[in-house]
């Protein structure tokens, strides 16, 4: 066996709160780009207007992460309604 085999599966991925999670980091970037701004002045002067930028990045890179998500939850709901309603059909198919 080689060395770095690994001796059993991996375990199926995690499903959680996806959409909520990314939703609230998306929050805490704007939030964060929000705080800073008032600042910006001081930001200047020290050479640190990249963190203020980071954190309007962030927000906007949320936004396309929310959408994203959300796109994904209704697609694996569709498929698993799509499958529920096949699953009666086959399974009185093969009882015929």
């Amino acid at each position: 066996m080689a060395k770095w085999t690994p001796q059993h599966e991996a375990p199926e991925p995690l499903e959680g709160p996806v959409v909520a999670t990314i939703t609230g980091g998306t929050i805490l970037w704007f939030v964060l780009f929000l705080v800073q701004l008032p600042f910006y002045g001081w930001f200047d002067d020290h050479g640190h207007t990249w963190w203020v930028w980071t954190c309007l990045a962030g927000g906007g890179l949320g936004l396309i992460g929310v959408w994203y998500v959300r796109r994904r939850d209704a697609a694996i709901k569709r498929d698993a309604a799509r499958r529920a309603e096949a699953a009666p059909t086959e399974a009185g198919a093969d009882t015929d």
